[in-house]
């Protein structure tokens, strides 16, 4: 049993920390936010992630599991040590921003008491791990530590499980000793036989990076075959199956929509692009995927106007969904933030409903109407967009649907539905690289 301090109680740190202590570790999550903290502390749980709070109250009840603000009272008794918090993107120029890394840095070598295991999890540029070790040795010139970088793969909505039951673990180690220590941390994991990778630094902060840009290299590319699907009759649907049978391509991320959002893609892509940038060996491919998702977001509301009868002017349009993804409350760069404020630019009104994304969304959207439940954001609209897939909007009442919209119009950026589904209503149905039964000239001219 370690006792590990996991400094950072935002979305990674938080998901990691309790799982760490369900593996049967003392974990002290540490954070500046004394407001978090309490919160914490008194159970209730700032992020929406299914199952994460009955695992908090149940490691805390345990003893296993504890919140503070004293960084340096957990740093000393502390075996390994995470760094969990924030990267944002740079405005200036696209890189991750390591402040509130290196402030950590600093703040752990201060407190550092026997030998200790450091280990990043946050999602940093190849080269952090070096730069923590030597901020940290500048600071406190005899500290006994090691540096380990340990690269979290969790999806929002499922991290839970994905940190539970993930598909690999990967650890760069600095020694022998901090690879036998990050061994016996993930040790119940081993015993179920998950793939774990040891390499060096530099090789698992690359890992992080390069794993995400490929996957939303993936989006963008099946988002442009499904435009080309609308030029050539092709139904995107198909395509994407007959690609995922190759299991040299997979069936995961072949989902066409309005293009990847959240956390991780966008700021991940552009921070793997300005590092290669630096380095003088250019991701070209990278690059690309920011510009294609990044004019996905204009080719969606063009299509949503095109829908609409070539104007949202004057018109009222039924928002469902507006976090990144379902099963989240996260809004950060979720599609619909450039979407709903270019269709109000328009003239249009916008009511909205989403399970969890009121919570962040109201100050981020503001002007839009909130509703209570779906059927609240479909009455008397003149278009309705699906815009995030929660398991809700798979089930809708589609004849009560249509009876409540002033014009009958479903824009189903998700691919939710099919286009048989409304042979018999009267609703016009718009998807993404597929031709509807309905609405076809709005379809085809949504790429135009």
């Amino acid at each position: 049993m370690l006792k590990v301090a996991v400094i950072g109680t935002g979305y990674v740190g938080l998901v990691s920390g309790t799982c760490l202590a369900e593996f049967g570790n003392h974990v002290t999550c540490v954070d500046v936010d004394a407001s978090k903290i309490a919160r914490l502390t008194q159970g209730e749980v700032p992020i929406y992630e299914p199952g994460l709070d009955v695992l908090i109250k149940s490691n805390v009840a345990k003893g296993y599991l504890s919140f503070t603000t004293d960084l340096a009272a957990s740093v000393s008794q502390a075996d390994v040590v995470f760094i969990a918090v924030g990267t944002p993107t740079r405005p200036s120029d696209g890189h991750a921003d390591l402040t509130y890394v290196m402030q950590a840095a600093e703040g752990i070598a201060k407190s550092l008491n026997g030998y200790t295991v450091v280990v990043t999890k946050s999602t940093v540029p190849v080269g952090t791990g070096r730069q923590v070790e030597a901020r940290i040795r500048q600071t406190n010139p005899h500290a006994h530590f090691d540096m380990a970088s340990n690269p979290e793969f969790l999806r929002e909505g499922s991290a839970v499980e994905d940190f539970m039951e993930p598909d690999r673990v990967v650890v760069g180690a600095g020694s022998h000793e901090a690879e036998e220590i990050m061994r016996q941390l993930y040790r119940p994991l081993y015993l179920l036989a998950t793939p774990m990778l040891f390499t060096t630094l530099e090789s698992a902060e690359l890992i992080k990076y390069a794993a995400n840009a490929f996957l939303a290299t993936k989006i963008a590319f099946i988002n442009e075959m499904a435009d080309l699907c609308e030029r050539c009759g092709a139904d995107i649907q198909d395509v994407s199956m007959g690609m995922g049978m190759d299991n040299r391509i997979g069936r995961a991320f072949l989902h066409a929509g309005p293009g990847y959002g959240g956390s991780c893609f966008p700021k991940d892509t552009l921070a793997l692009a300005q590092t290669a940038t630096d380095l003088q060996a250019p991701a070209t491919i990278v690059d690309a995927v920011i510009a294609a998702n990044k004019k996905r977001r204009t080719t969606m509301v063009n299509k949503i106007v095109r829908a609409c009868g070539g104007s949202v002017s004057g018109k009222t349009i039924g928002i469902l969904g507006v976090t990144f993804k379902p099963n989240t409350d996260d809004m950060r760069d979720s599609p619909s933030l450039d979407i709903i404020p270019a269709l109000q630019k328009m003239g249009a009104s916008i009511q909205v409903f989403d399970p969890q994304g009121y919570k962040e969304g109201h100050e981020l959207l503001p002007g839009v109407k909130w509703c209570n439940d779906s059927y609240n954001a479909l009455t008397g609209v003149d278009g309705a967009v699906l815009l995030t897939e929660w398991n809700e909007f798979r089930a809708l009442d589609l004849e009560k649907m249509t009876s409540l919209m002033k014009t009958p119009l479903l824009i189903d950026l998700r691919n939710v539905y099919r286009p048989k589904d409304f042979e018999n209503l009267n609703c016009t149905y718009v998807c993404v690289g597929r031709q509807p039964l309905k609405g076809a000239a709005e379809q085809s001219e949504a790429v135009a």
